[in-house]
């Protein structure tokens, strides 16, 4: 349930003098500052395009011809480029960290060990497939059905046939509790199994191909493998068939389905679920939300009909799917070559140092960012950027209170959730504790099982407790940032705090349209389609009376259809109502910044810059946060995934509903950049 900006959401405003020092301090202490983008670069613009014609052209024509897709990536744009220039601050961390050193910390020496051992190619490839035997072996032992749910409550990576862990109580967000999930599948969603149009069923046909591959790498001969990745395939379809759809779960209420342990164990009764349960710690679990019931029935039913020697053949093949990417050259590439080239249209893998970072920081996260934070990220920068998330929530509230289509009752309601909201900034309070997590220096594949593990267990160990308010779902070196309706919560982690999100060389225009569009983004969300179903407390509660509720539902069916007639790539339209939360928030999000940013300038006299005037800036800093692009494989696999429009849309879609963009750029009726039905919800 967690919504994030998606490469994005940075900080609000001009995180004042006090945090710009701060982070210019560290960044001189600990290493040369990398070149950047200002808030508003004039050389990222096009100003040969009509402002009001195409507005994301205009504000960022030039940067897309100054900065082509990279060959290791599969998009492009100002915050992959953060994040790109983050890696080498991490990268720096992490080297100096592995070499052996008697005087490093417990921490140090877990994310140095663990980036060492990932670092070291030719050890990897010595191995090859050695590292995954003891569990092939295990999977080769089983001779009954029943013995599937005991090997897979040793296969924790990547939701083998189903997920498991713990979540907030939909009904009591204090608690939590255990959740069995839908899940199972190699392709990245249920429609790459069920959809029928040409490039579709090629896909299917590439992944099948691959698959064989990989079986083949196993040592399985050509003819055995081909019907082994038919085997998965036809296993796969059936349990996506069974999947909801990503825009079904989008309704929180569709996921809300607590029963006992015996009521799940009817639905699915061919699977041993007291065996699974005993076997991962939980031998009396009352209780626990299922997710999906009808994937669960449809899992059943596959128990039932494919033979075991198929469903064997199914889990040798989600182990190595999982550790493929850990494993010798032979099966990097060839994972790389399928979900990477065919799926993403990537033309090169990244190098290995950087996939290492990324590794440390997803399964060390706090213990590599708590030196980060040291680094980069200062106490004064932590305080001065909250102040200016509170800025922005003030905003909020003369938005709610001024809203004419809200009746009192509501808005009551909506300011006691947003008066509730916690914002977290830069790190958490408490860092993780990775103590009983064992890092061994020259075991990759054994590092990633072992931390798979580790973040399993934690999270089962959660179930029947109340619920940590105090914890973050990112990294603090994540460039990124999210709220989380069931904890109702913004969080920023101190990788987001950085140039070009925010300027301090620039006027405040182009920041506010930059950082505070993102805070008021965030804020947006705990008033989405999603969002707005939960309470203060996180509670999935109607708050809303029911005109209210309804004239809601009005406003954001307008943006969904407006969403909805843009074009991604060839004939795929964006699917406005999966994308929904998402456009409302933007749309939101940047209406608050505005707001925000004329409070704070009321007094002073601005002036044009670069041929802009402020409020011109305002909107050209908001319009090239969005500067970048993707390739069309990586278009089409985020129409289906992906709840962001293209960041063509996250412009244009915004400003053509702003009255206030129209008088700056001064559009006249009739411009593509003039939605003749304007939306507005917040």
């Amino acid at each position: 349930m967690v919504m994030s900006r998606f490469f994005i959401s940075v900080m609000f405003l001009a995180l004042v003098v006090a945090l710009l020092l701060s982070l210019a301090s560290a960044q001189l202490s600990a290493a040369p500052a990398p070149q950047h983008e200002p808030a508003l670069d004039v050389t990222s613009m096009d100003r040969s395009i009509d402002p009001c014609v195409d507005f994301f052209k205009y504000s960022c024509g030039g940067w897309m011809k100054n900065n082509p897709i990279p060959p290791d990536q599969s998009s492009w744009d100002t915050y992959s480029k953060m994040q790109d220039e983050n890696l080498g601050r991490l990268r720096g961390i992490l080297e100096t960290a592995s070499t052996p050193d008697p005087q490093r910390n417990a921490a140090a020496q877990k994310i140095g060990d663990y980036y060492s051992s990932c670092t070291d190619e030719k050890t990897v490839d010595r191995k090859g497939a050695e590292p995954l035997k003891p569990a092939l072996d295990r999977i080769a032992t089983i001779d009954s059905k029943k013995q599937i749910a005991d090997v897979a409550a040793a296969m924790v990576q990547g939701g083998m046939l189903f997920r498991f862990g713990s979540t907030q109580d939909f009904r009591d967000a204090s608690q939590m509790i255990a959740e069995a999930d839908q899940g199972g599948l190699g392709l990245p969603d249920r429609d790459y199994y069920t959809k029928e149009d040409p490039k579709s069923v090629d896909l299917r046909k590439a992944y099948v191909a691959h698959v064989q591959r990989i079986f083949q790498l196993l040592g399985d001969q050509p003819e055995v493998a081909a019907t082994e990745a038919q085997a998965v395939m036809r296993i796969e379809t059936a349990l996506a068939q069974g999947s909801m759809t990503r825009v079904e779960r989008r309704d929180p209420k569709n996921l809300d389905h607590k029963m006992t342990s015996g009521e799940l164990a009817k639905i699915a009764p061919d699977f041993q679920w007291q065996v699974y349960f005993t076997k991962v710690g939980l031998p009396s679990l009352p209780s626990l939300n299922v997710a999906s019931p009808g994937f669960f029935k449809a899992m059943n039913e596959e128990l039932d009909k494919e033979r075991l020697a198929d469903w064997k053949t199914y889990m040798r093949w989600h182990l190595v799917h999982a550790d493929a990417p850990f494993l010798s050259a032979a099966f990097l590439n060839e994972n790389f070559d399928f979900y990477g080239k065919t799926l993403q249209g990537k033309k090169e893998l990244r190098p290995r140092w950087k996939r290492c970072t990324d590794e440390v920081d997803n399964n060390l996260g706090e213990a590599l960012g708590q030196v980060y934070v040291e680094k980069y990220f200062g106490p004064d920068a932590k305080q001065q950027a909250l102040k200016m998330v509170q800025e922005i929530q003030t905003a909020m509230e003369q938005d709610i209170n001024s809203l004419p289509w809200m009746s009192a009752t509501t808005k009551q309601q909506a300011l006691v959730k947003l008066h509730g909201m916690a914002n977290k900034i830069g790190y958490p309070d408490k860092w993780r504790d990775y103590s009983k997590l064992e890092i061994r220096r020259g075991d990759e594949v054994g590092n990633v099982e072992r931390a798979r593990k580790f973040e399993f267990d934690r999270q089962l160990a959660k179930i029947g407790k109340p619920l940590d308010r105090g914890e973050w779902d990112m990294t603090p070196p994540t460039v990124n940032a999210y709220y989380n309706p069931q904890m109702n919560d913004i969080n920023f982690p101190a990788g987001v705090l950085q140039p070009p999100a925010f300027d301090p060389t620039s006027d405040a225009a182009p920041n506010y349209g930059d950082t505070g569009g993102t805070i008021g983004h965030e804020l947006t969300h705990g008033f989405d389609d999603e969002g707005r179903q939960f309470d203060a407390q996180g509670n999935l509660r109607d708050w809303w009376t029911e005109d209210d509720g309804k004239e809601f539902v009005k406003r954001a069916r307008c943006i969904s259809d407006q969403y909805s007639t843009y074009t991604i790539v060839d004939d795929i339209k964006i699917n406005g109502k999966l994308t929904l939360g998402e456009d409302v928030a933007d749309l939101g999000g940047l209406l608050l910044a505005y707001r925000a940013w004329k409070d704070d300038t009321k007094s002073e006299k601005l002036q044009p810059l670069d041929g802009l005037t402020p409020a011109q800036r305002f909107f050209v800093g908001y319009g090239q946060s969005w500067c970048g692009e993707s390739r069309d494989e990586t278009k089409r696999l985020r129409a289906t995934v992906d709840p962001h429009s293209p960041e063509k849309y996250r412009t244009n879609g915004v400003v053509s509903n702003m009255p206030e963009f129209q008088e700056a750029f001064h559009c006249s009726a009739g411009s593509p950049m003039v939605n003749q039905n304007r939306c507005r919800v917040w």
